[in-house]
């Protein structure tokens, strides 16, 4: 288990500096490919260095604003389709209960929950019982208990009156456990 989950956070982590590693190449190749067309620009267009080099300061500014920008962007793009997506129509009822089987957002008293983060959720309706309790409802009803009592005649039933009763005071036992 402890395993398991350091190779979960090693293999995050890795994913993470790939990420990094692929941003950077991106940057990479963009400044180089800013270098090589101020160059081209600057031989045919017969600038001086100074302006050549003011040019490429200004590249490597956008370049390093985009760069800059872009989590911001994805980050805000995140927030919108999370707003489009909770203002959306279709709304699953779960009056009778069901399961959420991907992560959901939910609204909350102070803010958001997320649920189904880690795999598959039920959600159960609850109802307070006849004590006040507040507890999970559609449990059934009540239950039937049977006794069978052979007995020969009136004086073998009442010796039998204690067993009876000791079995029933185990099933209630037994059910308000269950319940």
């Amino acid at each position: 288990m402890a395993d398991e989950t350091l190779l979960d956070s090693f293999r995050a982590e890795m994913s993470d500096s790939e990420r990094e590693l692929d941003r950077l190449r991106d940057l990479g190749t963009g400044v180089a490919r800013t270098l090589s067309s101020a160059l081209q620009g600057a031989m045919g267009d017969g600038k001086s260095l100074k302006n050549l080099l003011g040019d490429i300061a200004k590249s490597f500014t956008d370049i390093a604003l985009k760069a800059a920008l872009k989590p911001v962007g994805t980050l805000v793009g995140g927030l919108v389709e999370n707003l489009f997506t909770a203002t959306n129509p279709s709304v699953k009822p779960f009056a009778k209960g069901g399961v959420i089987a991907s992560p959901g957002y939910f609204p909350m008293g102070g803010g958001l929950g997320l649920a189904g983060e880690a795999g598959p959720e039920a959600i159960m309706p609850l109802q307070r019982g006849s004590d006040g309790r507040l507890g999970v409802s559609g449990g059934g009803g009540g239950v039937n208990v049977t006794f069978n009592v052979t007995a020969s005649d009136a004086r073998s039933f009442m010796t039998s009156e204690a067993d009876v009763s000791a079995m029933l005071l185990r099933a209630v036992k037994r059910g308000t456990r269950a319940s």
